[in-house]
């Protein structure tokens, strides 16, 4: 069929030919502007009209924001969540419910995020991305550590990295691979690098307060990694803020895409804002206040669905909470992957793991610090291994700038092996460190006083003969067992 055109006819009686698309992007581009007959009539005023403007820009902002997505379905579940919780004691329920509320509310955040930094410079763009890029997490935590949950802050941060690191960049490469199967996909190999680099320092930060704890050399029981934390968080935040400002100033083309000419007329498309800069800041309020409300049932039900599920508390905080309170990130970072757009998944992907090491952790620390919570960076080892050994993988699997769906089998399968470990995983310290130092003091005294036993038997056993010997040895070493199991027994200090 021929395309349909319109006429438009000028002052100058010339007759421009338009086709409907044209003729309503024309329209949409001129600005409309009363007649002076409409003004003048006493029902048109110029107040009418412009609260009637109002009143259809706040119906348009509310459609984009609230019913245009797809994955605005799941908002209901957030006051569904909010009802099983004051009606029911389903704390499994409640919980998922929450988890599940959050994600359209965090993908939405993000969304306004970006439209307020169209209005902005790439600086202040920049800025509000380090801010509210992760806020869902950092409001999750704050409320963890308001109820002195700090493990739980700990692993579920851990988890984002985590999965953001092998889950999300397995299955975009998995994903890309299988769609570009016949060539090899390219990405920015510099930038990878930087992040990599970031990475490493972030899992050194983490590493050494565990290893103080771990080889007592700590000076006052727990205060010198809690005081190395806290220098060292403040450390992290200038690191970022540099990496930040390297990022947007000094190092423009560095970052610059493989493909610049088509990415920039995709961005071109892509960073004209649907809603102004009030609407975009209000959106912001709301979203923040409604993340904070939600994140608060989903915290004080945690315990209560570990419990009732009869699933380990760490599995749930460094596996379950990340994946399904990221999902939309994650399925945007596939999607990019499949479009043969990897700078974007690997800015997604590891930029976000990048955020959260450097940004988020050490902002928790400096939070926890304000509000009187021990919320340190020593992540006991088993975490901080899991992490140190993820952030090598990783860091192997970027060095060529290049992707293949077997790399992402790969990353997928590591996942795999973390999440069982973490299944299978006895948290030591039950979220109270002091209590847990306590056990371990425990051990190594009577560890200390068994070894000083044995050379008191070593003397007795020259004085009797070896039969009766070794009856007394087994005895002594069924007392010093029997002493070790007792430690369980030890009532915590908090």
């Amino acid at each position: 069929m021929g395309s349909v055109e319109e006429k438009i006819d000028l002052d100058s009686d010339e007759e421009i030919p338009f086709s409907v698309s044209e003729s309503t992007n024309k329209m949409h581009s001129m600005s409309f502007e009363p007649s002076r007959h409409i003004l003048a009539h006493p029902q048109f005023s110029a107040s009418w009209v412009i609260r009637k403007v109002n009143r259809v820009s706040i119906l348009r902002s509310i459609y984009i924001v609230l019913i245009k997505a797809k994955i605005n379905v799941l908002l209901p579940f957030g006051p569904l969540a909010i009802l099983l919780h004051y009606f029911t004691k389903m704390h499994g329920l409640v919980f998922f419910f929450s988890l599940i509320g959050i994600v359209p509310l965090a993908e939405r955040l993000g969304y306004v995020t970006e439209q307020l930094a169209c209005y902005t410079g790439p600086t202040v763009g920049g800025l509000l991305n380090a801010t509210f890029g992760n806020a869902t997490e950092m409001i999750i935590s704050i409320y963890a550590l308001k109820n002195g949950m700090i493990r739980v802050v700990q692993q579920s941060l851990l988890g984002s990295i985590l999965s953001n690191m092998l889950l999300v960049l397995g299955c975009a490469f998995f994903c890309g691979g299988l769609v570009h199967h016949q060539r090899v996909q390219v990405f920015n190999k510099a930038t990878a690098l930087v992040n990599s680099g970031l990475l490493l320092m972030a899992v050194m930060c983490i590493l050494f307060p565990a290893v103080l704890q771990f080889t007592h050399t700590e000076v006052h029981k727990g205060k010198s990694e809690m005081a190395l934390s806290r220098v060292t968080s403040i450390v992290m935040l200038i690191a970022y803020a540099s990496y930040l400002f390297f990022q947007l100033k000094s190092q423009h083309n560095l970052y610059s895409s493989i493909d610049e000419v088509r990415d920039n007329e995709e961005a071109d498309e892509d960073e004209v804002p649907e809603i102004n800069p009030w609407e975009a800041i209000g959106w912001l309020a709301m979203l923040t206040l409604w993340i904070s409300l939600l994140s608060g049932y989903l915290v004080d039900e945690i315990q209560g669905a570990s419990d009732s599920m009869n699933m380990p508390l760490s599995f749930i905080s460094v596996i379950l909470l990340p994946i399904v309170g990221n999902a939309a990130e994650h399925a945007s970072a596939i999607m990019f992957a499949m479009k043969d757009k990897l700078d974007i998944t690997i800015g997604v992907a590891i930029g976000s793991s990048t955020q959260i090491s450097m940004f988020v952790i050490p902002f928790c620390v400096i939070v926890g610090w304000i509000m009187g919570a021990p919320m340190d960076l020593n992540f006991q080892l088993f975490e901080t291994a899991t992490l140190f050994i993820t952030v090598l993988v990783v860091a192997f699997m970027l060095q060529e700038g290049q992707s293949n769906y077997f790399k992402g089998l790969m990353l997928i399968l590591c996942y795999i092996i973390v999440a069982a470990s973490f299944f299978v995983h006895i948290d030591p310290t039950k979220g109270c460190g002091p209590g847990a130092r306590l056990h371990l003091f425990s051990i190594i005294s009577i560890i200390t006083n068994a070894i000083a036993e044995t050379e008191r038997i070593n003397v007795f056993s020259k004085l009797i003969k070896p039969r009766y010997f070794h009856c007394v040895q087994r005895i002594i070493e069924l007392e010093w067992v029997v002493k070790l199991v007792m430690i369980e027994k030890i009532p915590s200090p908090l």
